[in-house]
């Protein structure tokens, strides 16, 4: 008997971290007590609140039925009313679809627009999920340079130059991850517009503006972008949510019905009492976020350190929940330096190079741990750099 995989999970490896972090299990369960500098995970509790309000709505005896495809309406209220707050962006609830993660959406919305051979715009560096979603699809990948010397936004000449007459899709995402480059207007807008000429959809996945920002932006709030645009957001990171999958696309009506048609035929809703519960997350005071925010300025001053006992340089206006700094000329190269501090000082952090070959120089170091935990991971580091010499 001889059976294989279908030919589109030949074409994709099994994720970066899922194979990584398995490692870092083993070595832990032999006593070795890694340190990972490495995943976007927050380490803290969602608000007071929050959790309040999944245990007390947990005991109601109507709550545990499958729920409405769409989210609770009060869920939908709230995301939108989230949005006219944060970003001045005007929702209403047919522009609105809970998601289970954001990361679930890439997979929807990428179903629901692409046919087989399509191609999609792929930044690079980029979300690995961008592009192997789009290979699960049999889609065409394209993708375009982000280079450190343009700000890490795209080359719109660049662009035009290339064959667009297949593209679909283009993912974006600002605040940037890996690179922790920020929005601005002028970037939206450049957005909106080459998207409406080329009829492409823009698809801008947006976690991280609440963290290390002074500024959060939505790409749904330049004028007309509704009409091409999808925005994906989450709880994972803004709100300390990450295991909860509590996440959201927003676009025009239309769209939204299309990508529910998508949905509906996977998942059967989400659990309401934590429905309930990220309706209390979207209301957190102004105070919540703040405190937040003093910690990882905290720790973010000590992945810096980290990054220059590696003699790596970095932005120091990046935003966002990581550290992106790039490694010397004279490195052997990302992922040769992750496994060598995993092995012999037993920290883990991110390579840029599982982000696209634009990434092979950087590293990342995520602000997911305490500061305890860094200054030790500075600590074991700087033992083994001495003991190297």
């Amino acid at each position: 008997m001889h059976i294989e995989p279908a030919e589109h999970i030949k074409s994709i490896q099994e994720y970066y971290f899922s194979v990584k972090l398995a490692e870092v299990a083993r070595m832990n369960a032999e006593g070795k007590d890694v340190i990972s500098l490495a995943v976007g995970a927050p380490d803290r509790m969602p608000s007071p609140e929050t959790i309040d309000t999944l245990c007390e709505t947990a005991r109601r005896p109507d709550v545990h039925a499958y729920q409405p495809y769409t989210g609770i309406p009060e869920l939908r209220r709230a995301y939108a009313g989230w949005y006219e707050k944060i970003y001045g962006v005007s929702l209403t609830q047919e522009e609105v679809l809970p998601l289970i993660g954001s990361k679930e959406g890439i997979l929807h919305i990428s179903m629901t627009f692409l046919n087989f051979g399509d191609a999609v715009l792929v930044p690079n560096p980029g979300y690995p999920t961008y592009t192997s979603v789009s290979n699960l699809l049999r889609a065409h990948v394209i993708q375009y340079d982000l280079k450190e010397n343009e700000g890490w936004q795209p080359d719109f000449e660049a662009l035009e130059k290339q064959d667009l007459t297949r593209v679909k899709l283009m993912w974006v995402n600002y605040p940037n991850m890996p690179t922790g480059a920020n929005a601005t207007v002028s970037l939206f807008e450049k957005l909106v517009a080459f998207g409406k000429k080329h009829d492409i959809i823009i698809c801008h996945d947006n976690p991280y503006s609440f963290i290390l920002n002074d500024a959060p932006m939505s790409i749904l709030s330049v004028t007309g972008a509704k009409d091409i645009c999808i925005e994906l957001n989450s709880l994972s990171k803004s709100h300390n949510m990450s295991g909860w999958r509590m996440g959201m696309l927003a676009s025009n009506p239309q769209f939204i019905k299309w990508v529910l048609k998508a949905k509906s035929n996977i998942d059967s809703g989400q659990f309401k009492p934590m429905q309930l519960a990220a309706v209390a997350a979207l209301s957190n005071s102004a105070s919540w976020h703040a405190d937040m925010n003093r910690i990882y300025a905290e720790r973010r001053i000590w992945a810096e350190k980290i990054m220059e006992q590696l003699h790596a340089s970095y932005d120091r206006s990046q935003v966002g929940l990581f550290v992106w700094g790039k490694l010397p000329d004279e490195s052997p190269g990302s992922e040769a330096l992750v496994d060598e501090l995993l092995s012999e000082a037993r920290v883990f952090i991110t390579p840029g190079s599982i982000f696209g070959s634009n990434g092979k120089r950087f590293i990342r170091i995520s602000l997911g741990s305490s500061v305890e935990k860094m200054q030790e991971a500075h600590r074991r580091i700087e033992a083994y750099l001495q003991k190297k010499k």
